[in-house]
């Protein structure tokens, strides 16, 4: 049996760039949840697309327009949202930003 990781430190990973001028980091994550932060440039896009987990994002900092099912809403700091199994769902940064990303199941797609 394998034996769960309790522990993540910030030193263990780094920044990847995503998108242009999108970066994410996985932090905490077991089979059952993920948790990824992630720094967005002014003026950069997370492409609408979809997928099979759960998604929460707490917004840090920044100013971001979500676009979710069609549904368009400016988000700042301390707004959080809620993405269902496959719904198309996308941003762009208004002002420079970060997020937090959580998913149920993990997302094994963002692991090396």
């Amino acid at each position: 049996m394998e034996k769960v990781k309790n522990y993540f430190l910030d030193k263990d990973s780094e920044f990847i760039e995503v998108d242009p001028g999108v970066f994410r980091k996985v932090c905490a994550h077991n089979e059952n949840l993920m948790i990824c932060h992630l720094k967005f440039n002014k003026g950069a896009i997370a492409t609408v697309h979809e997928h099979f987990h759960e998604q929460c994002t707490y917004i840090i900092s920044g100013k971001f327009e979500f676009n979710i099912g069609g549904n368009k809403c400016i988000l700042s700091a301390g707004d959080t949202t809620y993405k269902e199994p496959h719904i198309l769902h996308g941003a762009v940064c208004l002002e420079a930003g970060e997020l937090i990303d959580i998913f149920t199941p993990e997302r094994k797609d963002f692991l090396k």
